[in-house]
C-alpha cells in the first residue's frame, strides 16, 4: 500500500521506501511500507543511513533516463549503510560494517538488499553522508580522469559545472593529481572554485569557448561534459591535440519531449565519427555501469578499487565532500525540488 510522501516522520520498524509511481511532480512521489528483506545467498541487508538525489533520479521522474525499468519503481542511484543481515555464503562478521554500494536503483529505502560483491567497506572515520557524497560522483570522477583522460601533472582541464556533484570531486582530484582545472559555473559559485584553485568561468554571461581559449590558447588536455546537446561540439574543439574529451551526460536535454534514448544515441554517434576521423584527439561516452553485463568480476574489482582510492583521497585531505543539504527520507519532494533548483553546490542528500 501506498501513500503520499509528507513532511512527517517515517517509522523506524520495518521497510520504508519512497516509490516514482510514474511521470509525476516531485509531491508525487510515494511512501511504501513492508517487510524488511531477508538476504540471499550471497546476499546482505543494508540499513540505509545516507542515500542521495542525483541527476539520473531527475530524469527519471521525467521518464528520461535512458535505461531506467518500467513505472513503477524505486529510485536511489546510491547509499551508504550498515550491514544488518548476511545471508548464505556471506562472512557473518560482515554484520554491523559500514558499507557503501552502487545500485541505480533502489536506495531511497530504509533497507536494501544488495549481493555482498557489490558492497564496498567504508573506511572508519568518513561519516556516512560524506561517503555517499562519493560513492557514485566519486567513482564517475575518478574513472573519467584516470581511466578514460589519463590526465597527467602539469596538463590544463576544463571541467563543466564544476560546482555540481560529479564536478565539485572532479575539480579536486585534478588539482591533486597536479592538473591545472578551468570550471564553467554561475558567477555565485566562483569564489569557492578559486578557494579550490580552480580558474572559473560564467557560462550565464561569457562566451565560454572565447574565454577558455584565452586561458588555454593551444587547447586543452582535456574536456569533461555532462551537458550533452549542441554543446558537445564546442567541448570537442577545444581540445589540443592529443586531447580527451569525456561526455558524460545530457543535462541539456532534461526538459525535453520524444525519445530518451536519442539524445544519448547522436552522443554516441558523434563519439563514434570524432574517433573515426584522422587526428589525434580521443572522444568517449562514459557510462559508469559499462562492461558490467559481460565481466560482473572485473566490473566490481575496479569499482571497489577505484572508491577505495577517492575515500583515500579523502582521508588526505586531498577530497572535501561538498554536502548542499541533508534531508529525511520523507522529505524527498523538498530534496528533489532543491537538487533541481539549480541554486545549490554540491550533493543533496537523504537520511533515514
Amino acid at each position: 500500500m501506498s501513500t503520499e510522501v509528507n513532511a512527517e516522520g517515517l517509522s523506524a520498524e520495518g521497510l520504508v521506501e519512497i516509490v516514482l509511481p510514474g511521470k509525476v511532480e516531485p509531491e508525487g512521489l510515494q511512501i511504501r511500507r513492508g517487510a524488511v528483506p531477508a538476504a540471499g545467498p550471497g546476499q546482505i541487508v543494508i540499513r540505509m543511513e545516507a542515500t542521495g538525489v542525483s541527476f539520473a533520479e531527475q530524469q527519471m521522474r521525467r521518464g528520461r533516463y535512458y535505461d531506467q525499468p518500467a513505472f513503477p519503481f524505486v529510485p536511489g542511484y546510491d547509499l551508504v549503510g550498515t550491514v544488518v543481515a548476511t545471508g548464505e555464503g556471506v562472512a557473518p562478521d560482515l554484520a554491523g560494517t559500514r558499507v557503501a554500494a552502487l545500485v541505480k536503483v533502489g536506495g531511497w529505502a530504509s533497507h536494501v538488499r544488495v549481493d555482498a560483491a557489490d558492497a564496498v567497506e567504508v573506511p572508519a572515520g568518513i561519516g556516512a553522508a560524506e561517503a555517499e557524497t562519493l560513492v557514485l560522483n566519486g567513482i564517475t570522477a575518478w574513472q573519467m580522469l584516470h581511466r578514460k583522460a589519463r590526465i597527467r601533472a602539469g596538463q590544463t582541464v576544463v571541467v563543466h559545472g564544476a560546482n555540481g556533484g560529479v564536478g565539485s570531486v572532479l575539480v579536486q582530484l585534478a588539482h591533486a593529481a597536479g592538473v591545472k582545472v578551468i570550471g564553467t559555473a554561475s558567477a555565485r559559485h566562483h569564489d569557492a572554485l578559486r578557494e579550490r584553485g580552480v580558474t572559473p568561468v560564467d557560462y550565464r554571461t561569457e562566451d565560454i569557448a572565447a574565454r577558455i581559449r584565452e586561458l588555454a590558447p593551444g587547447g586543452v588536455d582535456a574536456v569533461f561534459d555532462h551537458v550533452g546537446g549542441r554543446g558537445i561540439v564546442g567541448s570537442w574543439r577545444l581540445l589540443a591535440p592529443g586531447g580527451t574529451l569525456v561526455s558524460y551526460g545530457s543535462a541539456s536535454t532534461r526538459d525535453d519531449e520524444g525519445s530518451k534514448q536519442w539524445p544519448v544515441l547522436k552522443l554516441l554517434g558523434r563519439v563514434w565519427l570524432w574517433n573515426a576521423l584522422p587526428n589525434r584527439r580521443r572522444a568517449y561516452f562514459f557510462n559508469v555501469w559499462a562492461g558490467r553485463a559481460l565481466a560482473k568480476d572485473r566490473f566490481r574489482a575496479r569499482l571497489r578499487a577505484d572508491l577505495t582510492q577517492v575515500f583515500a583521497a579523502h582521508q588526505r585531505g586531498d577530497v572535501t565532500p561538498q554536502i548542499a543539504a541533508q534531508l529525511p527520507l520523507a522529505q524527498v519532494a523538498e530534496a528533489l525540488r532543491l537538487a533541481e533548483s539549480g541554486t545549490v553546490a554540491g550533493k543533496v542528500v537523504l537520511k533515514p
